[in-house]
């Protein structure tokens, strides 16, 4: 019997468990894939938002800008990427003027911090690429961008640390009440807990639906990308936002914290909760809106495009609560965007709603740092020379777009909850992320994970679930 069991290993579920981590209690995060960052946390547009779009009063408003104001420090306590940018939201027509204004209003009453408007000519001093069609922005400082595997990863590893047990590969099949708690079905056998917490992104209402006739909708909404090769990330140093519209905050160019341009996303939304394929159509608009705003993208630098699908709900705002017909049972869904800005925000509030049915009491050994993997590109040549020295494995690059070493890689499949996969090495190391798109290391990396996993070559998977994590035996 666990005190609290969370469905859904993305950056909702991971947060809530790093909270629940300072607490002396028995938890346990389940997901249905091989590996934590594998639904809506691992495409997305990597932004920490300031705040300034939702509207005030809303859970989407406070969590916004709480978690905006945690994320310096978390990344710090963490050691993930983050950088605070700034962004822009521009408008075309002088027309849209009092649009930006409303926007910086409704920041101040967020309580975002600098926020407000600037002329197109003040826009174009701050980010010179910007169109001549620009006519004002609104100029957010405390914006930023992050890296969400990073992010995620990070947390679920902390929590780890302290003492939360993660089963992936592990689907949730039904869900019923059992004495006080919850017996939570999967095709791994039964898991019984005192409260569940569901983060299950697109397929929370399904979790939901499982013990609660209170309707509840998530619509999957399909947004396009374009990434584009690092000689074009610095077109534009702010996030480049345009005017929201009721379907988001429309076609953004970013750089990244990794030094790569991004461009999206669409929104269209769309009934399959799986389909995360790219088309044609879709990254042809991604081209001709960020043309509006930016001039001189270099498209033909493109190196990958990708899909990503947001659990946008049907009340317009975040649903995270405790139905009425299903006590010791909190959802955590339709956390569409600023869900990722907002996720170390949603760990607490789920945190207080858990305190608010068992007592918390706080666990003196609770361990708040995480040391990341070594990344030995952004090392000094002495410091480089010196792990060198330590394990000669760090001087073997295996990845050469990135400068990625072998000893990366395997400590990438070493660490607790290490990968297992080459999508799993390549959102801990960026193995694979760079130019050629894994065309040149992909065979060295499959061989490092088969020696690791004690596995042939031929059943390394690029990412899912291997065979004998579906039979039980891993």
């Amino acid at each position: 019997m666990y005190d609290v069991v969370v469905i859904g290993a993305g950056s909702t579920g991971c947060a809530v468990a790093r909270e629940l981590g300072r607490y002396k209690l028995s938890v346990c995060v389940i997901d249905k894939e091989s590996d934590v960052c594998e639904g809506t946390t691992k495409a997305n547009s990597a932004i920490v938002h300031a705040g300034f779009d939702a509207v005030p009063g809303t859970l989407k408003a406070r969590l916004n800008v709480r978690g905006s104001r945690l994320m310096p420090q978390l990344s710090k306590e963490l050691d993930f990427a983050f950088e605070n940018n700034g962004a822009l939201v521009l408008c075309f027509d002088k027309e849209q003027i009092p649009g930006l204004e409303e926007l910086a209003r409704r920041g101040a009453e967020n309580g975002v911090e600098g926020v407000r408007v600037i002329s197109g000519d003040e826009a174009r001093a701050l980010e010179p690429a910007l169109t001549d069609e620009v006519a004002a922005a609104l100029y957010a400082p405390t914006s930023g961008i992050v890296c969400p595997f990073e992010m995620t990863l990070a947390l679920a590893e902390n929590a780890l640390a302290n003492g939360v047990e993660f089963r992936l590969s592990t689907r949730v099949t039904g869900i019923s009440r059992s004495g006080n708690g919850y017996t939570v079905s999967t095709d791994r056998g039964d898991i019984e807990a005192k409260i569940v917490v569901n983060a299950a992104g697109v397929y929370a209402d399904r979790i939901h639906a499982m013990v609660s006739k209170t309707p509840m909708t998530i619509i999957p909404r399909r947004g396009e990308y374009m990434l584009l090769d690092k000689e074009a990330g610095g077109l534009v140093k702010h996030t480049v936002f345009q005017q929201p519209t009721k379907m988001g905050k429309g076609i953004l160019v970013t750089p990244t914290v990794h030094g790569n341009l991004l461009l999206g996303p669409t929104a269209e939304d769309i009934d399959d909760k799986e389909n995360t394929a790219t088309t044609r159509s879709g990254l042809s608009e991604v081209k001709a809106k960020a043309s509006l705003s930016v001039k001189g993208i270099p498209f033909g630098k493109q190196i990958t495009g990708f899909t990503g699908l947001r659990a946008v709900g049907s009340t317009g705002d975040f649903i995270i609560g405790i139905p009425e017909d299903a006590p010791c049972f909190i959802d955590a869904a339709g956390i569409e965007s600023p869900g990722l800005s907002s996720a170390p925000a949603i760990g607490e509030y789920v945190c207080e709603l858990i305190g608010g049915i068992i007592a918390l009491e706080p666990d003196p050994g609770f361990v708040a740092e995480r040391k990341g993997i070594v990344h030995f590109a952004a090392l000094s040549a002495e410091e480089q020379n010196e792990l060198i020295k330590k394990d000669p494995a760090y001087g073997t690059v295996v990845c050469r777009c990135e400068t990625v070493t072998e000893g990366e890689i395997r400590d990438a499949i070493d660490r607790p909850l290490g990968a297992t996969t080459l999508d799993g090495v390549k959102r801990r190391t960026r193995a694979g992320m760079g130019r050629c798109q894994a065309g040149f290391c992909s065979p060295r990396t499959i061989a490092l994970i088969a020696e690791k996993l004690g596995i042939g070559l031929l059943d390394v998977r690029k990412n899912g679930v291997y065979e004998s994590e579906v039979s039980g035996d891993a």
